[in-house]
C-alpha cells in the first residue's frame, strides 16, 4: 500500500495562538496550489493559550491537519523528533509557526528531494539568503553557532537552520538526543545521508508571539556540538567524522613541521656553519613546504574534489595563509604577554592555537576548497 501522503509538514508549537490559524491556512494553500499530497502535523508542547483550540477548529476544514499534544519533556527539538515518528509520509519538512520560514518555498524543498537530495536546508547565509529585523545580540549568537556548526559541516552554509526537509530514512534508527533548538545539527551529525542541498531564504523575525530563545540555549548547543563530535569519533563515519579526521591530520602535519623546522635550524647552524637567522629562514621555508606536501597528499588528497585548484595556486595560497598564521601567533603572544600579563610560554601556546585555527579554516575553505 502506497503512503497516503508524499510530504509531512511538521510545525512544532508552544504559545503560538496568535500565529497558528494564519500559518496553517498558508501551508494548506501552498500544498493545494502545488498539487502536493501533504499532511500538516502540529506538534504542541501543551500550550496554555489558544494554540490547541486554534488547530482543532481548523481540523474539520483541513482533513490533512493532525495535532499531537505532548505532555512531558518539552522542547522544540523534542517536538520535531516526535514529529519524525508520527509523520505518515516518506519525506518530512520542518518549519516554524511564526512565518520566519516562508511556506511558499515548500514545493522547492520537495523538488530537491525528488531530485535526489537526502536533506534540503533553508539557508540564511548562502547567496540570496538573509536575515531581517534581528537585534545585534541575536545576530552575534546565531553567527557564532553557525561558525561552530560549519567546523563540523563546512560544505553547509547554515547547519543550524530550523527550516529543512529530509527523507525519513535519514533518521530511521538514528540515536537522536534532541535538546535546545538546533535539531538539524543532530540530524546532520547522527543521521544517514550523503547528499545535501540548500535553498536560500530570508529569515523574518516573528511579528507575533514571543521568542523561545533562552540563555541556557547556548549551553545546550555547546553540549550538542561536543556530543556530535564524540559520536562521530566513536563511529568513525559520517560527514562530521570526515571533517574531524581532516582536522586531526592537519594537526599532525603541523607538528611534523615544527620538528622539521627545529631540526633543520639546528643542523644548518651547528654543522652547516650558517648564521642562525639564515638557517631559520631556510628552516621556515622547508617546514612550510613539508606541511603543504603532506596536507596536499594526506590530509586532503583522499578526495579529488579538494584539489581542483592548480598545484602552483595551492602552494602559493598555502604560503600566504601560513604567513598570516605566523603573524596571528606573534600578535597573540605580544598581546597576552605585554597587556594581559600572562606568562609568555602560555601566551605562545594560545598564539599557536589561534594560528592553527586560522591556517586550517582558510586552507580548508580556500586552498583546498571543494570544487
Amino acid at each position: 500500500m502506497s503512503d497516503p501522503y508524499e510530504l509531512a509538514v511538521i510545525i512544532p508549537t508552544y504559545r503560538e495562538g496568535e500565529n497558528i490559524g494564519s500559518i496553517l491556512r498558508a501551508v494548506h494553500d501552498v500544498l493545494a496550489g502545488a498539487g502536493i499530497r501533504g499532511e500538516i502535523l502540529v506538534v504542541d508542547d501543551s500550550s496554555p493559550d489558544d494554540t490547541i483550540p486554534g488547530v482543532r477548529a481548523l481540523q474539520p476544514v483541513f482533513p490533512e491537519l493532525r495535532l499531537v499534544v505532548r505532555t512531558s519533556d518539552p522542547g522544540l527539538s523534542q517536538s520535531v523528533v516526535e514529529g519524525f515518528g508520527q509523520a505518515r509520509a516518506p519525506v518530512v519538512l520542518v518549519m516554524d509557526a511564526d512565518f520566519s520560514h516562508p511556506p511558499a518555498l515548500i514545493p522547492r524543498f520537495l523538488g530537491e528531494i525528488r531530485g535526489g537530495a537526502d536533506i534540503v536546508i533553508g539557508s540564511r547565509y548562502m547567496p540570496g539568503g538573509g536575515i531581517e529585523d534581528w537585534p545585534l545580540g541575536r545576530r552575534i549568537i546565531s553567527s557564532g553557532a553557525t561558525f561552530l556548526g560549519r567546523v563540523l559541516f563546512p560544505e553547509i552554509t547554515d547547519p543550524v537552520s530550523g527550516f529543512f526537509a529530509l527523507k525519513k530514512e535519514v533518521v530511521a534508527g538514528a540515536p537522536l538526543r534532541p535538546r535546545g533548538y538546533k535539531i538539524l545539527m543532530e540530524v546532520l551529525g547522527k543521521g544517514s545521508w550523503r547528499k545535501a542541498a540548500e535553498i536560500p531564504f530570508t529569515f523574518h523575525d516573528r511579528k507575533a508571539g514571543s521568542s523561545k530563545l533562552r540563555p541556557g540555549t547556548i549551553l545546550d548547543y555547546l553540549r550538542q556540538v561536543v556530543d556530535i563530535s564524540r559520536f562521530a569519533i566513536s563511529r568513525r563515519q559520517g560527514a562530521a567524522w570526515e571533517e574531524i579526521e581532516k582536522i586531526g591530520r592537519f594537526a599532525i602535519v603541523g607538528c611534523s613541521g615544527i620538528l622539521v623546522n627545529m631540526g633543520l635550524l639546528w643542523i644548518l647552524t651547528q654543522f652547516g656553519g650558517l648564521y642562525y637567522l639564515v638557517s631559520g629562514a631556510i628552516a621556515i621555508e622547508v617546514s612550510i613546504l613539508n606541511n603543504f606536501l603532506w596536507n596536499d597528499r594526506w590530509t586532503f588528497g583522499k578526495d579529488p574534489a579538494h584539489r581542483t585548484r592548480p598545484f602552483a595556486s595551492r602552494i602559493l595560497l598555502f604560503h600566504a595563509i601560513s604567513i598570516g598564521g605566523a603573524v596571528i601567533n606573534w600578535l597573540v603572544l605580544l598581546a597576552l604577554t605585554e597587556y594581559a600579563g600572562i606568562y609568555y610560554l602560555v601566551s605562545n601556546m594560545a598564539g599557536i592555537l589561534a594560528g592553527f585555527i586560522w591556517n586550517f579554516l582558510l586552507n580548508r575553505h580556500v586552498t583546498w576548497k571543494k570544487g
